[in-house]
């Protein structure tokens, strides 16, 4: 995942360029899609919504690094020493956002939007974790916020797309979140890099589930 870097949140974080990505089955669009969470540019999937059962808590915690734990355990404690600090709360979140513990991510972004509630990557970052805590609702509050602070964010906008159709199975509503992307730009392409523009056309023609 890409930093915001220590010197401000301009630098938007890779993890959350793509919540998702669009893979044909067949060839054309027709064919098929599959909605699957990617991290961006890790190639790497990232788990659906849902709650984490006790075991996939433990599992979680084994795969931080002892270096990552290090860093958690710094800016825990740089945040309790100073908690108007809005970048470090960032920092943590990132941390927790990398490391899987989605309600420890909600809570240090949440802090951080407290202090600085104008930051829209932040905002879209607080999406993609309640999306992923299994909150849904949550999430497209959060990317709403995102797209009021910046209207030109394309991810805000995209994900929010994304978890109306694969989480609250709002067809209509994901596919009038992507058009009006695609009004904002029309070059706007998905994450498998398909023109988005093709896709919602490809989905309005195809039959309803």
């Amino acid at each position: 995942m890409a930093k915001q870097n220590d010197s401000g949140n301009d630098t938007v974080k890779k993890n959350t360029m793509l919540l998702a990505s669009f893979i044909c089955l067949a060839v054309g669009f027709l064919g098929g899609v599959v909605f699957s969470a990617y991290k961006s540019g890790s190639g790497v999937p990232v788990p659906a919504s849902m709650p984490q059962q006790p075991q996939q808590k433990a599992d979680q915690e084994e795969t931080i690094s002892e270096d990552q734990a290090k860093r958690i355990l710094a800016l825990e404690k740089e945040v309790a020493a100073t908690p108007n600090n809005a970048d470090a709360w960032t920092q943590l979140g990132n941390l927790y956002f990398d490391t899987n513990n989605f309600e420890s991510a909600i809570r240090s972004y949440k802090k951080s939007l407290a202090l600085k509630p104008n930051e829209a990557n932040v905002q879209t970052d607080l999406g993609v974790m309640y999306r992923r805590a299994g909150q849904p609702k949550e999430a497209i509050e959060a990317f709403e916020k995102a797209a009021r602070i910046d209207p030109k964010h394309e991810i805000a906008r995209f994900n929010k797309g994304i978890v109306l159709l694969h989480d609250l199975n709002d067809r209509e509503g994901a596919l009038k979140t992507w058009e009006q992307l695609v009004d904002i730009n029309p070059a706007a392409m998905t994450p498998g890099g398909k023109p988005l523009a093709e896709m919602i056309k490809a989905l309005r023609e195809s039959p309803k589930p």
